[in-house]
């Protein structure tokens, strides 16, 4: 006879209830049911696990150490029966969201908008400001976050999408200053650049898409922002060359008023995560939202495919979520 889970449990809810007359009435068996269950259980190991009495049962020192695996089964059984109700209430409450503001504004507002529309018994609080949040501390349920991550006790990180990047000029600028068919052309090229998390601009790491060719290096700096979007309209303007996310870039790529340079020479696409604190099971209202985000992001990358080379959002299936060796904590 092989051995069953429900055997173990069966076994970890009689000694619980302390007799075989309790467990009966709290699982809603006939006793005699229970009494045959536990006996062919014991037939099973060749050993009593418990000597019965009238009132009581006495577990035996072999009953003893298979209670312990047996209140694992039941707690893991536990476990998946209050997630499966977790899952199926109904998401309601105030959801914290901390996010940089230009993601929110240029790529997730759409979805924003169709999870609220979903979702009406969910109060979205949303901070935008460029300041790292204390999850923990300011009772935050998720933020979005973009690049690499720290380490950070307590918190957990699920992937998002990869943003692809590329070098974007107005056609003003190239008939007054002349085409850039080479990453060496850029030294002559005025640089909206955009600064990093320490304050300095960051270099463009350049690549061959179709080779082995690297670049590395700063154009001539004429405008620093930690705004994309100012970058973008700047560029828009004529004023120099920006490095920005292939997806910010391309309302302006569709009307003509940018067009992208080296278009074979690749930026590092840069990852969106969403980060939360790190408990056993998640609010659903955190689920849902995050599930959102996978879901309308992935629609994004389908909806870019053919307006940029490469696509803009590469979806988090094909950048490895969930996979062996994705970062626990950030």
């Amino acid at each position: 006879m092989d051995l069953h889970a429900d055997d173990l449990m069966l076994f970890s809810r009689v000694i619980d209830a302390g007799s075989l007359s309790a467990a009966a009435k709290r699982l809603e068996w006939p006793k005699s049911t229970v009494s045959r269950r536990l006996a062919a259980l014991e037939r099973h190991f060749g050993e009593r696990l418990a000597q019965r009495s009238t009132r009581k049962l006495t577990l035996t020192e072999f009953g003893q150490g298979v209670l312990e695996h047996a209140r694992q089964v039941a707690a893991e059984v536990d476990d998946a029966q209050a997630l499966a109700a977790h899952r199926q209430q109904r998401p309601s409450g105030r959801l914290r969201v901390s996010m940089p503001g230009d993601v929110a504004t240029q790529v997730l507002g759409d979805i924003l908008s169709e999870f609220m529309a979903a979702h009406p018994a969910i109060a979205l609080e949303m901070d935008l400001s460029p300041r790292r949040v204390d999850l923990i501390a300011e009772n935050f349920d998720l933020a979005v976050r973009m690049g690499e991550l720290q380490d950070e006790a307590l918190l957990s990180a699920r992937r998002l999408a990869a943003f692809t990047a590329g070098l974007y000029v107005a056609p003003s600028y190239l008939a007054r200053h002349g085409p850039i068919v080479h990453p060496t052309d850029l030294a002559r090229a005025d640089g909206l650049l955009l600064l990093g998390r320490g304050g300095d601009a960051r270099p463009w790491q350049l690549h061959e898409s179709a080779g082995d060719g690297h670049w590395t290096g700063l154009p001539v700096t004429r405008a620093t922002a930690n705004s994309p979007e100012l970058l973008i309209q700047l560029a828009r303007a004529g004023r120099g060359v920006t490095a920005v996310s292939d997806l910010y870039a391309a309302p302006a790529v569709r009307t003509g008023a940018l067009v992208r340079v080296l278009p074979h020479w690749c930026l590092p696409s840069v990852t969106a995560w969403a980060v939360f604190p790190e408990r056993r099971l998640m609010p659903a209202r955190t689920r849902v939202f995050i599930d959102a985000l996978l879901v309308g992001l992935a629609k994004r990358c389908a909806g870019h495919r053919g307006e940029t080379d490469p696509p803009a959002v590469v979806p988090a299936d094909a950048s490895g979520a969930g996979s062996p060796g994705e970062p626990a904590a950030p």
